[in-house]
């Protein structure tokens, strides 16, 4: 199957390991493509960031909303299976869950969960839904139509974005936004949750501050399951890779890769 994969590739040939970036729901590999693809690649990372299947201009052979977890988890073992050594793996939001679920099966040197589902899945994080925007989310549950939870720029915003952000970027990352599977909610939600003892790869889990999605204490319990090194990013939304501090965010995992010595 053909997926799109973006990449920067150091200036100069590079000893460092490669890095792969997984996306959350909604978004596709652009979400990285803006500071942390060149970022990580001037810092000598060969840089790569896929958009799963469905996603962005990524093949696939079902339907988006036939689409699961394990399907996306094919899609990061293909792509991490093309490359000449298995690399440091960064996901976001949904993409944390497709990397923990990967490292169940599958070694990596190391890897990043930003902003990431929580081991205990999102349940939480739907009852909030549910209780601030209960129009949008009782529309997506009857309808199995997830673009409901993102269908404004209000609740792009909410949701994603800090509310200093300029209106123009939130409108740019808005345009990009694309519906979710809801099979992948259900999965997300109790179908196809983390086993943490399966895992015995290094973690760095980042949380937001702010993140309206999962809260600080749901990054510290994945952090804990894990016995992982934790970092909150202050004056963070959930989208830290596109917040105007996302430098703040990449230097800190770069800072943990060096001291990891990658």
């Amino acid at each position: 199957m053909k997926l799109e994969v973006l990449s920067e590739i150091p200036a100069e040939p590079s000893p460092k390991t490669p890095v792969l970036f997984v996306h959350g729901a909604y978004h596709g590999a652009w979400c990285w493509n803006e500071f942390f693809l060149p970022y990580f690649a001037q810092n000598g990372y060969p840089s790569y960031a896929v958009s799963l299947q469905g996603h962005g201009s990524s093949q696939t052979d079902k339907r988006l909303n036939a689409l699961r977890i394990s399907d996306f988890v094919k899609d990061v073992t293909q792509v991490a299976g093309d490359m000449p050594i298995p690399p440091i793996l960064i996901g976001h939001s949904m993409g944390g869950l497709v990397v923990q679920k990967y490292l169940e099966n599958n070694s990596a040197p190391s890897a990043v969960l930003m902003a990431s589902l929580p081991v205990g899945g999102i349940f939480r994080s739907a009852i909030r839904m549910a209780k601030n925007h209960p129009s949008a989310f009782f529309k997506s549950v009857l309808t199995m139509d997830l673009h409901h939870f993102i269908g404004s720029t209000r609740l792009a915003r909410e949701s994603f974005f800090s509310e200093d952000m300029d209106p123009k970027d939130v409108d740019k990352y808005f345009s990009q936004l694309q519906n979710e599977s809801f099979p992948a909610f259900l999965d997300m939600l109790i179908l196809n949750l983390p086993h943490p003892r399966k895992i015995n790869t290094p973690l760095l889990v980042l949380g937001a501050e702010n993140d309206s999605v999962f809260s600080p204490k749901e990054a510290e319990k994945t952090a804990k399951a894990y016995d992982a090194q934790i970092r909150i990013m202050e004056n963070m939304a959930h989208d830290m890779m596109l917040e105007r501090d996302w430098r703040k965010v990449a230097d800190h995992i770069l800072d943990w890769l060096k001291d990891n010595g990658l």
